[in-house]
């Protein structure tokens, strides 16, 4: 049986990316990304809700995303979920994360474009190449 695990987001970065190394040198980066929904009840009041994601990427993307982006900065993203477990003080924890494929930086629009309220993806400012990446397995980043 077949199965699918992808994400596709576009959202804004809510911190600097962090690059660390693995102990076999390798880069590795974090950073969180938030996304908007806008509804409208069945008593037209409108509603806005925000998640928040964190995001990992490795090796060549990881230092692409070290290097170009910035808190606030607008993001298509592509990669797969994928949970982390660890034993803390208080019992096992838990993290999902998005393991980042693909990332295209986008522009925001200008303050007037803004009061149409719903989100366009502008042409990319430049696209950066991707290689393949291969997640180390087994190996514990931090």
């Amino acid at each position: 049986m077949r199965s699918v695990n992808k994400v596709i987001i576009i959202g804004n970065l809510t911190r600097d990316p962090e690059m660390k190394q693995t102990q076999n040198g390798q880069a590795v980066v974090t950073f969180g990304i938030a996304t908007n929904r806008d509804w409208m009840t069945s008593t037209s009041e409108r509603k806005k809700s925000t998640e928040f994601h964190e995001v990992v990427a490795w090796a060549r993307l990881a230092e692409l995303c070290h290097q170009y982006l910035r808190k606030g900065k607008l993001v298509y993203l592509e990669g797969y979920l994928k949970t982390r477990s660890w034993d803390a003080e208080d019992g096992k924890r838990f993290r999902t994360e998005i393991v980042l494929q693909d990332m295209i930086m986008l522009e925001k629009r200008s303050s007037s474009e803004e009061d149409n309220e719903f989100l366009e993806a502008a042409p990319p400012a430049e696209e950066i190449p991707t290689s393949a990446l291969e997640e180390p397995s087994g190996e514990n980043i931090f």
